[in-house]
């Protein structure tokens, strides 16, 4: 295989004349960051459409570029069939029985056969079972089905989670997300919402932005007692029951509840988190692929889930700084319907958005279709990069050319030539139109990777090894946080001979000793008492010249205070997520109070204890960060490795992508320097034969465009355009000999042949060195701990603490 790979190029197949229709040699590489301005895709049935989707998705594996797809037909789950063994067993369980039975063949005969289709396929591409290895090693597929359980679940309605506060600043995405997911739920229940006069639109709504304003996250049961009780009085200047009459609003909660109790919509409930971070990186921060295969689906319930998805990918480009590299895919299989032209489904104001804005994100949209007619082809403009494969109706072909011409305004665009290439295109044959290359393409897809088994049936999706993930359901403690935390310490005090030494008030100690009370919230069953503790707060700045670190700490520390010459150790400490501020400075009424040690009454203790605090963070709480020796960047604080190596991935895309762009400029000059010294060399061959000349010439354009087509153009790093250019200069030297009386010439040809030899030697060094420079997902990081001094301790407070607990927890 060429050695492209990790160079942040697409390899998308191979050139392919139409007059002859032949293949040619010359290979077709886009690139990566080409997707950020967005792709189309259009052909219909049997085009070869869902192919070059698979194939695409595929070079973003190995790239490690994620993806989430979504599936309405069932095809895009063949990106988890890859067999680099390329063995018949392999392809066995997802072979087509009635296929194998119409040719005539037994299961495991068939299942040879594609194994043999399969081997003599990659082979004609330049490709084996080694690049399917790579491509399973570099990204995981799974498949989630939800509102099913074929595949791994997706819990979309347990909450309509609060946004973050990014987005509720930003007025016009907060409205956007709050339209949407009111207009998506109603559609569930078979109400087209008009944001303006549906009534059901404007409580709901309302009773959304009430609750997130306050960052309270809604369960479907809790909105369903929202709209019966909603927690305001008036909608607009009208009071609540004139606007929405009780007896109306019972109607609503009965459809929402009848929804909810509805059999099988308990899987809607189940599952992972809609969350997009995880659903681009798995646990450790490898990308991955995330099929959302909807086929089981009825029309309302995938425009619902749609919907929410697309809202949620939107605020998750927002949350994104911004790039001009490709960060992330977002596919769509078929788009037919979820952005018409004149309809307004819920679908179609995320999908705007995101085409406008996602780009400046390093989101790629590549959107495809076999229904051509009723798009929204004005949106459609926005994307850069369009595919268009065979076509079935004159219509077909004139709404496209009418797309074609929209997405060129302002470029060279040949709308009759254009409608002349459409008109031959056969199957796996595809016109790519690029805002990002002065000429269209037509290519021969490649043979994909995986095996195109057709859509995978329910028990072939849930015998998928990556989706044999056991989900453990998590449940929210009602606890105060300064209860659980406090177990441990409770536990110990339990030891001490003053358990059963309760009162009912605090005791009275010297008033240098100051003493606070961790907040308690009472209701929730069981005796509560306080039991004393120490606390201490201080404030810490880590700070690294070399590193350039500098990073401020809190910390609040709670440690059980114990009879006997050590009263206390502050290893024995817990940490508590706690302000200064939110300490209270009286008691709860009614609580009493354990028993205390009596080294709890003497302030001089508190002294001692402040200064081993001191001593402790210096010695024990170490700020510690991760390090790429690589990039040369070092972990922020708070960022885990998983995040980390997110952010590492898609710096080294990044500075990746600088590199190539400086080696483009630095070659350029070079090349024009060289095509100079060329044309001078023709001017002597023009004095030659007629047909020497013509030989002279044409070898003269061979080489120049070769040259230019790989350092300057799409196959600015194809090892292909490289050969290509020792044949063209050969074939120039060849030439040049076949004429008379041109020795001058000659020698400058030559010259120009050594300097050929060493710009491509050079360059292809260049190419090895930043393949492997920028491959950050198996370079080990470092370590690197950074301690505190003394003088960047600040501690604000050594005190008793009283911790409330529950009479009779263990730890």
């Amino acid at each position: 295989m060429q050695n492209f790979e990790k160079l942040g190029v697409f390899y998308l197949g191979k050139e392919y004349d139409v007059d002859s229709k032949t293949v040619k040699e010359d290979l077709v590489l886009l690139k990566s960051k080409d997707l950020t301005t967005h792709a189309v895709i259009i052909g219909m049935t049997g085009s070869g459409k869902t192919g070059l989707g698979i194939g695409i998705i595929e070079e973003a594996m190995i790239d490690n570029i994620p993806v989430i797809a979504i599936d309405p037909k069932g095809d895009m789950g063949n990106l988890a069939l890859t067999f680099p063994k390329l063995r018949g067993e392999d392809f066995r369980p997802w072979i087509n029985l009635q296929e194998a039975s119409n040719k005539g063949l037994s299961a495991d005969e068939y299942a040879e056969s594609q194994a043999d289709l399969w081997r003599k396929g990659l082979s004609d591409w330049g490709q084996d079972g080694t690049r399917i290895e790579k491509l399973r090693n570099e990204a995981d597929v799974k498949i989630y089905t939800p509102g099913g359980s074929a595949g791994i679940g997706v819990s979309v309605l347990k909450s309509f989670n609060a946004p973050t506060q990014a987005i509720i600043d930003d007025k016009e995405s907060y409205r956007d997300r709050i339209s949407v997911t009111t207009i998506s739920l109603l559609s569930l229940i078979g109400i087209e919402a008009d944001p303006f006069k549906s009534r059901e639109y404007i409580l709901i709504s309302n009773i959304l932005e009430y609750n997130w304003n306050s960052g309270k996250n809604l369960g479907l049961p809790e909105l369903i007692n929202a709209i019966q009780k909603p927690p305001m009085d008036k909608v607009g200047v009208m009071d609540l029951e004139s606007f929405y009459p009780s007896k109306d609003r019972l109607s609503l909660a009965m459809m929402l509840n009848n929804l909810l109790a509805s059999p099988g919509f308990e899987a809607w409930l189940e599952g992972e988190a809609l969350d997009v971070n995880r659903f681009f990186y798995d646990e450790s921060g490898k990308p991955q692929v995330s099929i959302f295969s909807i086929a089981h689906l009825s029309e309302s319930e995938r425009m619902f889930f749609v919907t929410m998805l697309l809202n949620e990918v939107l605020s998750w480009v927002r949350s994104q700084p911004g790039t001009g590299s490709l960060r992330a895919i977002l596919y769509m299989d078929e788009l037919f319907g979820y952005l018409p032209p004149t309809a307004n489904p819920p679908s179609k104001s995320p999908l705007l958005t995101l085409l406008k804005q996602a780009r400046a994100y390093g989101l790629g949209l590549v959107l495809s279709t076999q229904n051509p007619v009723d798009l929204d082809y004005k949106a459609l403009s926005n994307a850069g990069t369009w595919f268009i494969g065979r076509l079935q109706t004159e219509r077909d072909k004139e709404r496209v050319l009418a797309g074609l011409e929209g997405a060129a305004a302002g470029g060279k665009f040949d709308k009759s030539r254009t409608e002349q290439i459409l008109a031959g295109i056969g199957q796996r044959v595809f016109y790519l139109h690029s805002v990002h290359e002065d000429e269209p393409i037509i290519f021969n897809t490649r043979w994909v990777l995986s095996y195109l088994a057709g859509p995978l049936t329910k028990n072939q999706i849930n015998a998928l090894p990556s989706n044999n993930i056991v989900h453990k359901a998590v449940t929210d403690s009602t606890e105060p946080v300064s209860i659980k935390s406090a177990r441990n310490l409770s536990t110990i005090n339990q030891d001490m001979s003053h358990e059963n030494e309760l009162t009912s008030a605090a005791p009275i100690l010297p008033p240098q000793i100051k003493q606070v009370y961790i907040p308690a919230k009472l209701g929730n069953g069981g005796r509560i008492v306080y039991t004393p503790s120490v606390i201490g707060m201080a404030d810490v700045l880590y700070s690294n010249t070399k590193h350039k670190v500098s990073v401020s700490q809190s910390y609040t520390m709670l440690t059980p205070i114990h009879d006997g010459p050590v009263a206390l150790d502050w290893s024995e400490s817990e940490t508590l997520d706690i302000g200064i501020h939110e300490l209270d400075s009286n008691p709860l009424e009614g609580l009493s109070f354990e028993g205390y040690p009596a080294a709890a009454t003497n302030a001089k203790n508190y002294d001692a204890w402040k200064r081993l605090l001191t001593q402790y963070i210096r010695t024990n709480m170490s700020l510690k960060l991760l390090s790429c020796p690589g990039l040369k960047v070092i972990s922020e604080y708070g960022e885990d490795e998983r995040d980390f190596r997110i952010r590492l991935q898609h710096l080294a895309h990044e500075k990746r992508d600088e590199d190539l762009e400086a080696m483009k400029k630095k070659y350029a000059s070079k090349i024009q320097t060289l095509t100079n010294r060329k044309q001078r060399a023709e001017q002597a061959v023009e004095k030659q034969s007629s047909k020497a000349t013509q030989r002279k010439m044409d070898a003269a354009v061979s080489a120049g465009s070769a040259i230019l087509g790989a350092l300057l153009g799409r196959k600015s790093i194809s090892s292909t355009s490289v050969s290509k250019i020792g044949t063209a200069v050969k074939s120039t030297s060849r030439a040049l000999k076949s004429g008379e009386g041109i020795e001058q010439a000659r020698e400058l040809l030559e010259s120009i042949e050594v300097q050929l030899e060493e710009l491509l030697l050079e360059l292809e060094q260049q190419l090895s060195e930043i393949s492997d420079h920028y491959d950050v997902m198996k370079e080990q990081l470092e370590e690197i701990e950074i301690r505190a001094i003394s003088e960047n301790i600040a501690i604000h407070l050594v005190g008793l603490a009283w911790v409330p607990y529950k009479k009779g927890d263990t730890a």
